[in-house]
């Protein structure tokens, strides 16, 4: 019973939390952007680090003399959630104060002028782990059990603030879609009463006509 136990919570933590590693490339001063659909209150945490090119050696190495701009805002509100300036390698994390779509962005410079060295940037994000969950007790943390547990919790959080994000979604098309649909009946009805009232308009010119030449 216990290792399905076990096995259960293992497989519930890997479907709530999601990460995300890659790496690019991008040149000195250039901005690269990413986006992302965040739910409201779903944490995310990131870890970059950074290497420049080197031409004396052929190869990317570290180069502490460049600096990493994080900048991540909210594409609806356009309200900056996180805006640092630091070292080559790093971490950052933010909680998103509204459910959307959110942009990262990041910009490699160095202080020497006129560099056009390229960078390559390492990125992991993990995106739905509770950052704010409360650190386990001592005497918790000597029970596995306990802290999985605890784990679980959060992590069924993360699951139930992502379908109640889905579900606002599902909501918001289904009334764009009828907005759309009530619009476009009305605009057909308006376009079937121009047309009458166009097919009577020519009916009567045309009896009118036919009158004043006596052919009627």
């Amino acid at each position: 019973m216990r290792p399905l136990l076990f096995a259960a919570v293992a497989m519930l933590a890997c479907l709530a939390a999601t990460a995300q590693g890659l790496h690019f490339y991008l040149e000195n001063g250039k901005e690269k952007c990413f986006f992302e659909e965040l739910p409201k209150d779903t944490v995310v945490m990131g870890t970059y680090r950074s290497e420049e090119w080197s031409d004396a050696n052929q190869q990317y190495i570290e180069n502490l003399a460049l600096n990493i701009a994080i900048k991540v805002t909210h594409v609806e509100s356009g309200v900056d959630v996180v805006s640092k300036k630091g070292a080559s390698f790093g971490k950052f994390s933010f909680s998103a104060a509204d459910s959307g779509q959110h942009k990262l962005c990041v910009t490699p410079s160095t202080a020497t002028w006129f560099s056009f060295a390229k960078t390559r940037m390492h990125l992991d994000l993990v995106i739905g782990d509770n950052a704010s969950a409360e650190e386990p007790k001592p005497e918790d943390k000597a029970n596995d059990m306990v802290v999985r547990v605890r784990d679980l919790i959060h992590r069924v959080a993360n699951i139930r603030r992502e379908q109640q994000y889905q579900r606002e979604n599902e909501a918001t098309f289904r009334d764009t879609s009828e907005l759309i649909n009530s619009r476009v009946v009305t605009w057909t009805i308006v376009q079937l009463c121009a047309l009458g009232l166009t097919c009577f308009w020519q009916l009567r010119h045309l009896r009118t006509f036919f009158t004043a030449k006596k052919l009627v």
